[in-house]
This record gives structure tokens, C-alpha cells and sequence, in this order.
């Protein structure tokens, strides 16, 4: 139960943990919770000085979480941004009094804040293909087939106006050439926009396109170019519609030197990407498909089919996340033009590709060996090389880490085993009442470190910081009701319970409760952000 809880939860919430309550609670449930933590840390409560000093910063953290909880305009700001949108001085204005229009206008601030972080930055895309030949470096006449190049830069001019400026570049053994690309893109209202076109060198062309969103599922998109080099125009119609949430379909008919109609389906969700392309043109057919599934949070494996007048072959491979940005890829292509290996390095908007052609010739043998050697060399080398060198690097990290918030954690701990003393009497009283009754009764509570939880019947010093756990058994019991329950919300962080802090910072994290109820020893284990509520019914 919360073996696999993620390690970081909603934003926004920690105050909410410091009062424990739910980010839905009601204004009595926050004033029925700010009145019982103010009791056990109000400064008057306390005679050692040491301790007064420890209620007075406490109790000024829970004033702090109930002036705005408490507060309809800030608790909204601060369930959208969090501290950040309090303490940056929003000017909101008097004429702001309903919920509704308080957060319609911090989404405009938002937006604006949005767009001109868009407008400051240029987007630059491109792509560089190689083009390389096994059978022609293997004669002699070198390994190099052909290049291209491809780069565009797009700029926000203004709110609803964009530029983007692009060029391609090809050449091959005997020949070459290039095309530069101005593209003036404008948003006419927020259901429509228009684009004008105008190309340069082997394809001069200018041309208009404009979309318009027909509904909330359905889009359609024109676009109307003319060739300076011979004068034909060409007409192209678009219409794309969402099928489902995860999926859409589009049909587009075109009109010109290349005549004829196209079918297309696409699929994404979190695990699968796919499409499907049927064309019907004067001068034949052709159809492709391609899937894509992730195969972990790292890695991914592709599938990509081609068929048609000119075009036959099948491509295997798969591709791997490598840092935020970059990606790699190795594909093996078999089809009528021959046998190929694919190499592809993806960073941001940025492609390198480089195709290998390993034989023109369709053989059994070497088309298997293209396929079987690689793929065995990669699984050993990600055996015997990759995975230990990265489970050396993670553990490089995680001790790098530890170091750096070792100080930290350790003055976290103190500061929440000085929150445990001031509720260790109130925690002892509940604790004697429910053993009276037979009621709810905490015996040991763990929280950290989501691997030493899962190993802590094994020797664990839960006192020190290397361990990544924190003991918690006081302020589990303080928060047993007075009817037997314990009750922690869904998606708030634990590490903001009072009492509480984050033993191992960037790590995942998990509570252990061990109790006993009506003569019965239980125990459960949750994660970071999940409900917990004992004691549970039987069969849970």
C-alpha cells in the first residue's frame, strides 16, 4: 500500500500539512485545527526558556498558515501560487471582492507574465542529416552520400504576432541546392489565425494559410500557394477533428500539380504514440505507420512501417533519454532500397540524424546479422557497462547530495524533535485515554526514506541523519482523535506536519505506522502524499 507513491506531491500544500488538514477543508475544520495546535505551542504555556523560545516560533508559523487559510482571498492566491503569490505583491485592487474574479484576474497577470517570457526568447529549431554509404567507402569512393540541413528561428514580434525565418540545404554526390523560408504567422482573434509564406532558390513560392477552430473538437486549415518557377498554384484543404481525448483523425485534399486526398490518425497518451497515414495521389498511393511505446521512464521502443508506390521497408529500434534535453536513438531499416542503420541525436528543437547504408542488397544472412548484432551488443553493453556505470553515478549523486544538505537535514531534525517535546504531554494523555478503551494506540512511527521504510526491520539508528528516517510516534499520537482515528489528507506533503521534517531531501518518501486497536497489532505503509486513515476495517 504506497509502495510506489511519488516522491513529490502537489504544490501549494504545506500549510494545509502544518494544520493537517485537507486542501478542501471548511472554515471550521480550519479554526477547530488552528485552536487545537495553538494550544500546545501558545508561549505562555511554557516555563523553561529554552522551550518558550521553540513554542514562540512554532506558534507564530500556525498564526502565519491560519491568517490565510482563514482568509477566502488568500487562501486563493495561495492554493494557485503558493507563498510566491502572496509575498509578491499582487496589486489585486478594491473592486476585486469574488472568488471568481480574484482568480480570473491572477490568470490574466499569469498569461502576461507567459507571453512576455515568450516574447524575450527566440525558438530555434533545425536538423542535420548525413547521409553515409558502407558499399561506396568500401570501394573507394568515400563514405559520404549526401547532407541536408534544416534551421528556422521563430520570434514573438508581439502578443499576436510571430516571425519565423528558415533555410534547407541539400546536396548529394552530384548536385546540390537550397531553399530560404519567411514565414509572417498572425492571430486574428482566439479561434483563428493567418500565415503568409514566401520561399526563395530551387522553389520560389509565396502562399496564405489560415486555420480556424470550427469547434471545440474540430479544426480546419487552407492554404493556397503559387510557384514563381513554372506558375502552377496548389490548393490544399485541412480538416482535423478530436476523437477522443487521446486521440485525433484529419483528412486533406489537395488540388494542383499533385493532386489528391489523405487520410491521417494519431494517438498519444502517457505510454503510446501512434499514427497512421493513408495518400492517394495522381501519381499513386502510399500509406506508413508508426508506433512508439515507453518502455520505462527513460526509454522508449519504435516501430515504423512504409508502403506505397516507391516505398517499401519496415524500421525496428528503440531510443533512450540521456539528460532533460537529449535524446538518442538507433533504428534498423530494411526495404527495397536496402538495409540501413539510423542514428539520431535529439536536443531541445535540435535533430542529428545520420543514415548508414549497409547493403543495396537484399540478403537473408546480412539483413539478420544487421539486426541481431547490434541489438546483442547493446544488451551487453548495457549490462556490463551502462548500468553500472549509472548506478556508480547515482550513488555518486545521492552521497554528493547527502553531503550538501547533511547541515540541513540535521538542523531540520532538531527543530522537529523540539516540536515533539512541546507535544509529548498532550501525546501521553491521548495516548493513556485510548489504552483505557481499548482505542487506537501508535507503537512506532517511521517516515523518510522509501527503501530504509521498506528495510526497517533491519538495523536502523533512526536517530541519525544518514538514515534518512525520522522517528514520528509522537505526533502520530497527538493527532489520534478522541474517538480512535487518525487521519491524514490526500495530496499533502507529511514532511509539513508538525513534528515532521524531510530526513532525505530529492528522495522518495513513505510512513510507517505501527499500532494496536482493540487488542489487535497492525501496521501500514503509505506514501508522501497519500490518505491514511486507521485503525482500517478488516479486509483492508
Amino acid at each position: 500500500m504506497g509502495d510506489e507513491a511519488a516522491s513529490t506531491g502537489p504544490p501549494n500544500r504545506e500549510l494545509y500539512a502544518l494544520l493537517n488538514l485537507s486542501p478542501e477543508a471548511s472554515d471550521e475544520e480550519i479554526k477547530k485545527s488552528y485552536r487545537q495546535w495553538a494550544q500546545v505551542y501558545h508561549p505562555d504555556k511554557c516555563q523553561n526558556p529554552l522551550m518558550k523560545e521553540v513554542a514562540e516560533e512554532n506558534f507564530k508559523r500556525i498564526n502565519e498558515a491560519y491568517e490565510i487559510l482563514s482568509n477566502e482571498t488568500k487562501r486563493l492566491i495561495y492554493d494557485l501560487y503558493g507563498m510566491e503569490g502572496l509575498t509578491s505583491g499582487l496589486e489585486l485592487g478594491p473592486r476585486l471582492s469574488k472568488a471568481d474574479e480574484i482568480k480570473e484576474e491572477l490568470e490574466k497577470i499569469k498569461r502576461r507574465n507567459e507571453e512576455a517570457k515568450n516574447m524575450a526568447h527566440f525558438l530555434p529549431t533545425g536538423s542535420i542529416i548525413f547521409n553515409l554509404s558502407l558499399p561506396n567507402f568500401l570501394d573507394g569512393d568515400g563514405i559520404m552520400r549526401g547532407m541536408v540541413m534544416a534551421s528556422q528561428v521563430q520570434s514573438q514580434l508581439s502578443k499576436d504576432d510571430a516571425i519565423a525565418i528558415g533555410g534547407n540545404l541539400a546536396a548529394n554526390e552530384k548536385s546540390g541546392g537550397g531553399i530560404a523560408t519567411a514565414i509572417m504567422r498572425r492571430q486574428l482573434s482566439p479561434v483563428s489565425s493567418i500565415e503568409f509564406l514566401a520561399s526563395t532558390g530551387l522553389q520560389s513560392v509565396i502562399g496564405m494559410q489560415t486555420t480556424r477552430q470550427l469547434s471545440i473538437h474540430s479544426t480546419a486549415t487552407i492554404n493556397i500557394s503559387k510557384s514563381l518557377s513554372d506558375g502552377s498554384i496548389n490548393l490544399t484543404n485541412t480538416w482535423t477533428r478530436q476523437l477522443s481525448e487521446t486521440t485525433s483523425g484529419n483528412i486533406e485534399l489537395a488540388l494542383g500539380m499533385r493532386s489528391g486526398i489523405g487520410v491521417g490518425w494519431k494517438k498519444r497518451d502517457e505510454d503510446v504514440s501512434a499514427t497512421a497515414d493513408l495518400k492517394i495521389e495522381a501519381g499513386g498511393l502510399g500509406a506508413s505507420a508508426r508506433y512508439t511505446r515507453k518502455l520505462s521512464s527513460k526509454s522508449h521502443g519504435r516501430v515504423v512501417g512504409r508502403i506505397g508506390s516507391n516505398a517499401l521497408e519496415i524500421e525496428v529500434g528503440g531510443g533512450r533519454k540521456i539528460s532533460e534535453f537529449s535524446t538518442v536513438r538507433m533504428m534498423y531499416t530494411i526495404g527495397i532500397k536496402g538495409v540501413f542503420w539510423k542514428l539520431e541525436l535529439h536536443r531541445g528543437g535540435q535533430k542529428l540524424i545520420v543514415p548508414i547504408l549497409l547493403t543495396s542488397y537484399l540478403s537473408p544472412v546480412f539483413a539478420t546479422g544487421a539486426f541481431v548484432v547490434p541489438t546483442s551488443l547493446y544488451f551487453l553493453l548495457k549490462k556490463f557497462v551502462v548500468k553500472p556505470y549509472l548506478h556508480k553515478r547515482e550513488k555518486r549523486k545521492a552521497l554528493e547530495n547527502m553531503e550538501k544538505t547533511y547541515g540541513q537535514v540535521r538542523e531540520a531534525r532538531a527543530s522537529a524533535e523540539k516540536a515533539q517535546q512541546l507535544l509529548q504531554n498532550v501525546a501521553t494523555r491521548k495516548k493513556n485515554r485510548q489504552a483505557e478503551t481499548g482505542g487506537l494506540i501508535v507503537t512506532k512511527a517511521l517516515y523518510g526514506d522509501a527503501k530504509a521504510i521498506e528495510k526497517r526491520h533491519e538495523h536502523l539508528v533512526v536517530e541519525e541523519v544518514d538514515s534518512g528516517v525520522i522517528d514520528v510516534t509522537v505526533p502520530m499520537n497527538f493527532l489520534v482523535s478522541d474517538s480512535g482515528e487518525l487521519k491524514l489528507h490526500e495530496g499533502v506533503k507529511k514532511s509539513g506536519i508538525m513534528g515532521f521534517c524531510d530526513p532525505c531531501p530529492g528522495q522518495p518518501k513513505q510512513l510507517y505506522i505501527a499500532y494496536t486497536y482493540d487488542a489487535r497489532t497492525s501496521e501500514v505503509i503509505v506514501g508522501d502524499c497519500e490518505e491514511l486513515i486507521i485503525p482500517q476495517e478488516e479486509g483492508q
